[in-house]
């Protein structure tokens, strides 16, 4: 494998960029003749683009179909592994990675519990996870585009520092021990909200990724993001999307921001597991065995989501997505969540657009790790 060229011109570049496009978008290996009729572009600069490619370890060619005499025809598919993104998620006890190639397969995950809670000293935990993630998975460090974080918090842009993270319990914490924790590989660090919606609006259709939605992260913590017209809007101070810290009971519970009534507090998993000392699994399994109290407890969590559903809706009017950890346990219970919500609809039109994401534990992970891809696509 050689490195690729740097083109003459920037116009030959961007043609080059739209070939590999071409070809990475496509499931199916695609011929030369069906890049040069989609892309309008003559079989030469095909050609010559493709021999490029292919001498870098970009694209391979593969035979198409069964030939019937003659040279094989033959069509061409990116190399999924020639570089690698990894994604970690920092949570109140647990660190996860997650490693991927450029079509975001995943090569690698682990989740690690942290006995006592991930620290302050965020940068050594997560080093001697992500040191030993690579050597346990064999990962190429040369291939590694980057590592990318989320938190559950508000980060500080200017000042490169967590600003609030209610669920973790840390306030004004700089995150240069962060970066220098996984030097020497780039870093990029961002909301888990921000991430997870991120995936899910990979995941969809290209038609789907045109329209607008809110996705709510139910975690030890609760977050989300909105995409408006196929876009994400972060506010102006990088804070849209704080869904856990609207309030839906004036006086209510005490939350961990220091607030009361907000979703967070009645939404979040530490409701049903760290504070009253039960497991996620424990807590469904009391629910499923009838017991008044957990079905009680879990009842009125679904009911303020609701709450917080109906609010989003009636501000955004599109679609609501529900992802995290918490997720995973929302399938058998969405009726009721639908129920509740269209209770609250003033405009009686049901509750059809409160629907489950794709990837409960993964998206944050993978939303990371698209920053990383997506730049090395833009650079090609």
């Amino acid at each position: 494998m050689k490195s690729l060229g740097t083109p003459l011109t920037e116009r030959r570049r961007k043609t080059r960029n739209r070939i590999f496009r071409f070809i990475y978008n496509s499931n199916e290996p695609v011929s030369k003749q069906a890049m040069a009729i989609d892309l309008n572009l003559s079989l030469p600069t095909i050609h010559q683009n493709v021999s490029e490619l292919l001498d870098a370890g970009l694209i391979r060619p593969v035979e198409t179909q069964v030939s019937t005499g003659g040279r094989p025809p033959v069509g061409y598919l990116v190399v999924d592994d020639v570089r690698i993104a990894i994604g970690v998620s920092i949570t109140t006890n647990h660190i996860r990675l997650l490693a991927s190639d450029i079509k975001l397969n995943q090569l690698a995950e682990k989740s690690v519990r942290k006995v006592g809670g991930v620290s302050a000293d965020l940068g050594k935990d997560v080093k001697e996870e992500l040191e030993l993630f690579i050597s346990e998975n064999n990962l190429d460090k040369e291939r590694i585009l980057g590592v990318g974080i989320t938190i559950p918090g508000v980060l500080n842009v200017k000042e490169d520092a967590v600003l609030l993270s209610p669920s973790m319990r840390l306030k004004n914490i700089s995150l240069r021990s962060l970066r220098d924790g996984c030097r020497p590989y780039p870093v990029f660090i961002e909301n888990d909200g921000n991430c997870a919606g991120y995936a899910e609006w990979m995941a969809m259709s290209p038609q789907d990724r045109k329209k607008s939605f809110a996705y709510i992260l139910l975690e030890n913590g609760v977050g989300g993001t909105f995409f408006i017209n196929g876009k994400t809007y972060s506010g102006v101070n990088h804070r849209s999307g704080e869904f856990g810290h609207m309030c839906v009971q004036p006086d209510g519970l005490q939350c961990n921001c220091g607030a009361r009534g907000c979703l967070e507090a009645y939404c979040s998993a530490m409701r049903f597991t760290m504070d009253i000392d039960k497991t996620m699994e424990e807590f469904f399994e009391l629910v499923h065995k009838g017991d008044p109290a957990s079905k009680a407890l879990w009842d009125d969590v679904l009911k303020h989501l609701a709450i917080g559903i109906n609010n989003i809706r009636m501000i955004f009017d599109g679609d609501v997505l529900l992802g995290g950890f918490v997720s995973e346990y929302l399938e058998e219970y969405l009726p009721d969540i639908k129920r509740y919500v269209a209770e609250r609809n003033a405009f009686g039109d049901g509750a059809d657009f409160v629907k489950l994401g794709k990837f409960p534990r993964k998206a944050g992970m993978m939303g990371i790790a698209w920053h990383f891809v997506n730049d090395y696509i833009e650079s090609i």
